[in-house]
């Protein structure tokens, strides 16, 4: 199996760089491939520009500016994304590697006016986020990530297993709960 790993974090020292490093660790031993892609690290522009949006239709002229990054989500069998959640959506980094990535021709392609899902090869999909706030807040705030993931992500991939594993109210966990969900995820990557 070959799993893209897309990390969204710019601290190495973070609870989010900790799960991040198990995932890999976790889906490496199984024997999996992995492509683990540190956004921050390599430097990724998560800025859709004029000429993008302008050209954000026509394809496949439009993967110009992320071919490396189209070939690599192509190549992928499972998509893992880890990332905290700040003031309730994704880091900007990764919100701008959907903008610019999932593209039309890339995720989906569009019939008669429909989306219609283009990442079928992923069958796997899981998400490893953390909260400040607690799963209540982030339920009456409406969750977004949660069902981007889970409904926008997974719609255009139609996985066979996807999960969503989330610590809510990190502001006020202990290293105890934290251990305990890094516990938690290397579980879940060891079924995944």
């Amino acid at each position: 199996m070959r799993a893209l790993v897309l990390f969204a974090h710019p601290c190495p020292e973070s609870l989010s760089a900790a799960l991040h490093a198990r995932v890999v660790e976790t889906l490496t031993a199984r024997g999996w491939e992995v492509d683990d892609c540190d956004l921050n690290a390599e430097g990724f522009d998560p800025v859709l520009s004029e000429t993008e949006r302008r050209g954000y239709h026509e394809v496949p002229a439009n993967l110009g500016p992320v071919a490396a990054h189209v070939e690599r989500l192509r190549a992928a069998q499972a998509l893992v994304l880890v990332f905290p959640v700040w003031n309730f959506g994704f880091p900007a980094i990764l919100k701008g590697y959907f903008d610019r990535v999932f593209l039309p021709g890339v995720s989906f392609r569009l019939e008669g006016g429909r989306v219609k899902p283009n990442l079928t090869h992923i069958r796997r999909l899981a998400a490893v986020t953390t909260y400040g706030g607690t799963r209540w807040r982030a339920f009456m705030a409406g969750d977004p990530p949660r069902k981007i993931v889970r409904r926008a992500v997974w719609h255009v991939t139609r996985p066979e297993k996807t999960r969503y594993l989330a610590l809510y109210g990190i502001n006020r966990a202990t290293e105890t709960q934290h251990a305990g969900f890094l516990d938690r995820v290397e579980r879940e990557m060891e079924r995944f």
